[in-house]
């Protein structure tokens, strides 16, 4: 599969083109493994964009999840929002993360 064009941080430039296969593919490039509890939160902050029209910081997103906040920074090994946000065609998180 060809990727979208995607900006320095690997994320789409254009953010309408997502689709989940672009968002495996992008993960398979970058060496990200997407399991169930990944790919769940990958959608789950998509409906949080979706209803709120802003990408929630990680302390409201675990809470909106029903997570631990430490066990999602561990599964992730890195800031969660992150690669939750670029897998899942969002726009980047802004403050913290």
């Amino acid at each position: 599969m060809e990727l979208p064009e995607r900006d320095g941080d690997g994320y789409l430039v254009d953010n309408s083109v997502w689709t989940s296969e672009i968002a495996r593919a992008m993960a398979q490039v970058d060496g990200v493994q997407l399991d169930d509890t990944k790919w769940q939160q990958i959608l789950k902050a998509r409906e949080y964009y979706e209803e709120y029209a802003v990408v929630p910081p990680i302390r409201k997103f675990s809470k909106y999840m029903g997570e631990d906040q430490k066990a999602m920074f561990k599964m992730w090994m890195t800031g969660p929002m992150k690669p939750i946000t670029k897998y899942g065609g969002l726009p980047k998180p802004t403050g913290c993360v």
